[in-house]
């Protein structure tokens, strides 16, 4: 916040200083000394501030899980898996006709919250609800269009959750083989994943 009375007596000293050069360099002062406020002033009110990971996006609020169709408790998995990303373990196969994807965590709030997400978003594709989230995949959109043409399977086993994805059609296979791999991007960089793609 601007000091506005070590800033009066800056523009008191100017009034009274004869020297062009001081008066000059003193009005400087002012008018940097309001402007750096005025700019950290704006940071604060926006909650905008450098994350950790130096790309000045709300690391805490993350308000960029949130979606046109997103449920409070979908945004709450989403941030849950992307604050506790190290944590998640995750492997793809691609099959000739589709694709099949392990997914498992050791801590257990993490789990719950990959078992419900990938429950919720599969169960969705199938009934054609896109939550159209702010910073999902752009491959969503032409899954979630195609959703006839995917058979899917989920199994919670030893391993974690298994998710067989298959189908006839060759153009649906890249879209999901395409969209296993921006999934295993974002469990192993978190939102620094999200924050390249969307920049492409």
């Amino acid at each position: 916040m601007l000091d506005r009375t070590g800033a009066g007596r800056m523009i008191r000293a100017t009034a009274m200083t004869k020297d062009p050069t001081m008066r000059f360099l003193l009005t400087l002062a002012v008018v940097l000394t309001a402007s750096v406020a005025s700019m950290a002033s704006a940071q604060m009110m926006h909650g905008h501030g450098h994350g950790a990971d130096g790309t000045g996006h709300d690391m805490v609020g993350m308000p960029g899980l949130r979606g046109v169709d997103a449920t409070p408790q979908e945004s709450g998995e989403l941030r849950v898996m992307f604050h506790h990303f190290d944590e998640i373990e995750r492997s793809v196969e691609n099959l000739p006709n589709g694709i099949r994807t392990v997914t498992s965590s050791t801590n257990p709030m993490v789990m719950e919250a990959l078992v419900s997400h990938v429950t919720g978003m599969i169960a969705r594709v199938e009934e054609g609800r896109d939550p159209q989230v702010i910073i999902q995949s752009p491959t969503l959109t032409p899954i979630f269009a195609g959703r006839d043409d995917i058979t899917s399977e989920i199994d919670i086993t030893e391993e974690g959750i298994v998710v067989i994805q298959t189908s006839d059609n060759p153009d649906m296979v890249t879209l999901l083989q395409t969209h296993a791999e921006e999934v295993t991007d974002m469990a192993d960089r978190g939102m620094q994943a999200v924050h390249e793609r969307m920049m492409q």
